[in-house]
């Protein structure tokens, strides 16, 4: 471990920990949801609880980053992943799975925050490359999910998947307790602003709020999408390994192009990216509901991928970009829990859409915002970095 960058030290501990996360929630949390008899609008609750800690954690956990470092805001995530799986074991009702989701929620609100702010301190000439190429490389665990998670349902029912989710939690805890021994904070922990004064200057900076407001949008599509396209799929017959294959190309794409895109908004700008992702990921959803052949969803979730890996590219290189000294746990704190707003909405809003006039008018919607979130960005003024720092 001391041979790895860390860098790539606490990318493989992402991959494991995201492996975890992700198989227990695609394509199993809405199959297992409706296994227990829950209709789609409490299936958006469910899949919603998950998102709720990101809206009342992201922010203290970034700025607890900026104060203590690191270390131990990460160990207490990575202990999340490697305890929430066993407890899906336990759930017989739809009210406990939510219950359950709520506690697993707190990992990856922390963990993501947390990394995002250090990368950012970490590599300052290169932060939209070195945070695509952390997304990458952890997304190869969030890309495995799906599909290993469908077959684990196939062939060992849905206990076999939490068991599944327990091995990779507890690999990833063992993993990035030894990562983070191994390598020293990118920058000490500072106490020269208050909490107060450092979440002011982040909420006071239009750029970094429309910017989050943009992903939250994106991921507000996008976690809507992750949840009810398989529960489509299932609708129409296709079994569970093609639903994980379905959902894991969409991951797929996002490991092979976000490295190269994150590298390319480094040297051209973040804006014409994030503007891009957002029109292809439109068009994209925008198709889905016309059509229930496998392969043509294939392709079009393959190209939905590619649009959110281009605007997730961009989106947290500019808000880092914008970070003043010591801050980057405020900023990234403030995009996250912005950003968890709109993915703790999509699949409540999206449920509710489909329970109303079915999977049209709510893939449409979901279309629609993605085209309002590309407005609101072209016409806003942009103005340059703050620091790079």
């Amino acid at each position: 471990m001391r041979k790895l960058s860390f860098l790539t030290a606490i990318a493989l501990t992402g991959a494991l920990a995201l492996l975890s996360s992700t198989m227990a929630k695609t394509p199993t949390l809405p199959l297992f949801a409706r296994s227990l008899g829950a209709p789609p609008q409490l299936i958006g609750w469910a899949v919603m609880a998950s998102t709720v800690p990101g809206i009342l954690i992201s922010l203290p956990a970034g700025l607890l980053r900026d104060r203590l470092g690191a270390r131990p805001l990460l160990i207490a995530a990575l202990f999340v992943f490697a305890t929430a799986p066993f407890l899906y074991l336990l759930v017989h009702t739809i009210g406990e799975l939510a219950v359950v989701r709520f506690y697993h929620g707190f990992a990856t609100a922390i963990f993501g925050t947390v990394v995002g702010a250090e990368i950012a301190a970490r590599y300052p000439e290169s932060r939209g490359h070195a945070l695509s190429v952390y997304s990458s490389v952890s997304t190869i665990g969030r890309s495995i999910a799906p599909f290993l998670g469908g077959v684990l349902i196939s062939e060992a029912d849905f206990p076999g998947v939490f068991i599944g989710c327990a091995v990779a939690g507890v690999l990833a805890l063992s993993l990035g307790l030894r990562a983070t021994a191994d390598h020293a904070p990118a920058t000490p922990p500072t106490h020269r602003a208050s909490a107060t004064g450092k979440t002011a200057a982040v909420l006071r900076d239009r750029v970094v709020l429309i910017t989050s407001l943009v992903e939250a949008l994106q991921y507000l599509v996008f976690g809507s999408v992750e949840a009810f396209l398989a529960v489509y799929a299932a609708h129409h017959h296709m079994p569970p390994w093609t639903i994980g294959l379905l959902l894991g190309i969409q991951l797929g794409i996002v490991v092979l192009v976000k490295p190269r895109l994150g590298a390319l908004s480094d040297r051209f700008g973040r804006r014409p990216m994030i503007l891009a992702g957002l029109l292809i990921g439109a068009l994209a959803v925008s198709i889905l509901p016309f059509t229930t052949r496998f392969w043509a969803l294939l392709l079009i979730n393959a190209a939905f991928g590619a649009g959110f890996a281009a605007t997730t590219a961009a989106t947290g290189a500019l808000v880092a970009d914008r970070a003043r000294s010591g801050g980057f746990g405020a900023s990234m704190g403030v995009l996250r829990s912005i950003m968890d707003i709109g993915q703790a909405t999509g699949p409540v809003l999206t449920g509710a859409l489909i329970g109303a006039g079915g999977y049209r008018l709510a893939f449409l919607t979901l279309a629609a915002l993605l085209v309002i979130a590309a407005l609101a960005l072209a016409l806003s003024r942009h103005d340059r970095p703050v620091a790079r720092s």
